[in-house]
């Protein structure tokens, strides 16, 4: 089982665990090694010198079996494990006019008989269907010949390399895999919550993290506790609630509801031995079942609580449900408070809860009406700081700065799985005194808690990276950022690519990109109603992927008119990305010169699972700053769209409206924080790839370089939350 997981920690850390086996004949492994290396170069990775020379003493079996566990994770990491077909074969050369090719598609279905009938009916009504057409919509030639018609792509030093290290004992990776994601400070994405659920099975014996600050993380972890009979990790009522979400496979974050699966008797009088112990121990918790009220019903079905009259309090929980015993909760006793205008008692009765009085700051503070509860408001807020995580005072920090923007703009709401709306902002502003004064005791507060790092390092490029503050703020793939992100883009070409493979249905995605001027206006779009354009081509429509299918769109990034550009995948027809056997996007920078397939795994610098709740993706968008250069700004949102036949042409007020939303949203990020320690006396250096340091540092960059000193810890976007304080 354990080789199983070998693959997480590649994906996590960019490691490979130190790889053991017996060693060969001078010279035997040394050449499989470098060929291993070769073949990690072609899909963009490189060995780390020390993981080279390591491979090299080994057996030639040994290298060759590591090589192809390793190389089948790392290609399907870049989106290299498919085969990328396009629909024009000579792509981006010779794409035809979108009218006369659809005209060509008419001749060749009425140059068939099968179709001649069909064709003639539908010109005579005036409208005809693509999709009836036989040449449209379906590859006309194989993988193959696609390849035999590109050159071989040019190497450039612009190119990716992502380098692997040489990791620790495959026992020891997985641990420390685990503890990260287990005790992270920061909300997991549902893909990381899969990850920690495989690891936690395994680890479930071993260390454990100190604390595991995130309620939907502690219930994946007491899914695999309770499994091996370990004690479960309960502080509250709702704890039990998620984790019986957990052992049904729902929302471990109850923001959808549960269908609860038939339990076995010993998870049940574990799960009401758990609530009754809470329960004993403090009662006041009850109010807590009044949120979640009907799950709590529907999951008394199942644990049958009056099976255990011994258990008297857990009882209590589900009569709390029926409503057949009051449990007044917080809530509504702050709710009675602020109804009666007494703004002071309410901030005073939230001390006894600080993340809540963090969260119900700006209300507090647009409520009251006089100059001493605005003041009692923040003096609370001072007194309770330093209880309050480092993530909700970080989360407060940011919702401040950005409240210091004039009124009039718009709001954006996200929720976990990245649906987005817009509303107008109505709301008063918060008044100038008491946000400076709010924003200079979280600065103090933040720096308080920030280690001290030694010599910080930091690559340029990612300051401008935002603080992970939720996993769901982002998608798993390869050079995915947090949204709000910006990174700089440098190159002639940029190439968008999604691929999909439908699971039972025929499934049709429309790759497209929208450009619009500085005022968020369209100037213009390639998709599959407008083939090519002054700033590119589109590679030709799939409509069907029972086998896979892929589409392209190439742009000259010197030769686009507006400001921004914004790619989007819509559903035309068929399975929604969650219900798509594979899907995902990504996108990929070449020199003018560098030729090569349509797809090149060396050139892609992002590839982002789509796997969210909408009918249209917004991976993310492309934003040409006023020194003329090109930078991305991670958007991770879905639209809702129409249950079929999205197209861009449609949706262009809506992207534009969330564009603006995300691009005028200011996110705190590493420069923040980078800024707080070189206040607090850290030393901080900006990397510039050359000088190597003489000591151990602190080095956050988008990418490991080689030649830092023994000790330094090394932050990425990998393991980025590390930076967020307790």
């Amino acid at each position: 089982m354990i080789h199983r997981l070998e693959p997480l920690v590649v994906r996590h850390t960019h490691r490979l665990p130190t790889p053991t086996g017996p060693t060969g004949p001078m010279g035997k492994g040394d050449v499989a090694a470098r060929q291993f290396d070769a073949a990690l170069m072609s899909v963009g990775f490189k060995l780390s010198a020390d993981l080279l020379a390591h491979l090299s003493a080994l057996s030639e079996n040994t290298v060759v079996d590591i090589a192809v566990r390793t190389l089948g994770t790392v290609r399907e990491m870049v989106g290299d494990h498919v085969r990328h077909n396009v629909y024009f074969i000579d792509f981006p050369a010779n794409v035809p006019d979108t009218f006369d090719f659809w005209m060509g598609c008419i001749a060749d279905a009425l140059a068939d008989d099968t179709s001649r009938d069909r064709t003639k009916a539908q010109l005579d009504s005036g409208v005809v269907d693509l999709l009836t057409l036989p040449s449209y919509g379906n590859y006309r030639h194989t993988y193959a010949e696609v390849l035999a018609a590109h050159d071989e792509l040019i190497a450039a030093a612009g190119d990716r390399m992502t380098v692997l290290w040489r990791g620790g004992d495959l026992a020891d990776e997985i641990t420390a895999l685990y503890l990260a994601l287990a005790g992270s400070p920061t909300p997991l994405g549902d893909a990381e919550l899969d990850d920690l659920r495989m690891l936690a099975e395994h680890c479930v014996r071993g260390p454990q993290p100190g604390a595991i600050p995130v309620r939907e993380t502690r219930a994946v972890v007491n899914q695999a506790r309770l499994k091996v009979g370990a004690d479960l990790l309960l502080d509250t009522v709702t704890d039990v609630l998620r984790l019986a979400c957990a052992l049904s496979g729902g929302d471990v974050t109850l923001q959808a509801p549960t269908r609860f699966r038939a339990l076995s008797r010993p998870v049940r009088r574990a799960l009401i031995a758990g609530l009754d112990t809470v329960a004993a121990a403090a009662p006041a918790k009850l109010a807590d079942v009044a949120a979640h009220r009907e799950a709590w019903k529907r999951l008394g079905e199942r644990l049958h609580p009056h099976e255990y009259p011994d258990r008297p309090h857990a009882a209590e929980v589900f009569a709390v449900a029926r409503g057949e015993r009051t449990a007044r909760s917080f809530d509504s006793r702050v709710e009675e408070l602020l109804d009666a205008g007494d703004v002071t008692a309410a901030a005073e009765l939230l001390k006894s809860a600080p993340g809540r009085l963090f969260r119900a700051l700006d209300r507090l503070l647009r409520t009251a009406s006089t100059r001493a509860e605005r003041d009692a408001v923040v003096a609370a807020a001072e007194q309770v700081a330093p209880l309050v995580s480092g993530r909700v005072v970080l989360s407060v920090r940011e919702h401040l700065h950005n409240r210091a923007a004039e009124a009039g703009k718009s709001r954006v709401f996200v929720n976990r799985h990245g649906r987005a709306w817009v509303t107008p902002d109505t709301r008063p502003t918060v008044r100038a005194p008491e946000r400076t004064r709010l924003v200079t005791a979280l600065d103090a507060e933040i720096r308080r808690r920030l280690p001290a790092p030694g010599h910080l390092v930091v690559d340029p490029q990612v300051l401008d990276v935002a603080l992970p503050l939720s996993g769901r703020a982002t998608a798993p793939g390869l050079g995915v950022l947090p949204r709000g992100s910006r990174c700089p883009v440098d190159g002639e070409l940029l190439r968008f690519f999604v691929y999909w493979k439908q699971t039972s249905r025929s499934t049709d995605y429309d790759l497209s990109a929208l450009t619009l001027d500085a005022d968020y206006a369209t100037l213009s779009w390639l998709s599959y109603t407008n083939l090519t354009d002054v700033e590119g081509e589109h590679s030709g429509d799939i409509t069907d992927a029972r086998d896979g299918a892929s589409e392209f769109i190439n742009l000259r990034l010197g030769a686009v008119r507006g400001t921004f550009v914004v790619p989007q995948v819509n559903i035309y027809s068929g399975e929604g990305f969650e219900e798509t056997e594979e899907s995902f996007f990504g996108f990929m920078l070449r020199d003018a010169e560098q030729r090569g397939r349509p797809f090149e795994p060396r050139t892609v610098r992002m590839k982002s699972e789509l796997r969210g709740p909408g009918r249209v993706a917004l991976p993310l968008a492309f934003h040409r700053g006023r020194d003329g250069r090109w930078r991305a700004r991670w958007l991770h949102l879905y639209l809702k769209g129409h249950p079929s036949a999205n197209r861009v042409e449609e949706n262009r007020v809506s992207v534009a409206t969330l564009v603006r939303g995300i691009v005028e949203h200011d996110p705190l990020t590493v420069r923040y924080l980078a800024d707080l320690m070189a206040e607090g006396g850290t030393r901080v250096t900006s990397w510039d790839g050359g000088t190597v340091p003489d000591g151990p540092v602190t080095y956050i960059g988008l990418e490991r370089p080689e030649g830092l000193p023994p000790g330094s810890r090394i932050i990425t976007p990998g393991n980025l939350r590390d930076l967020i304080p307790d």
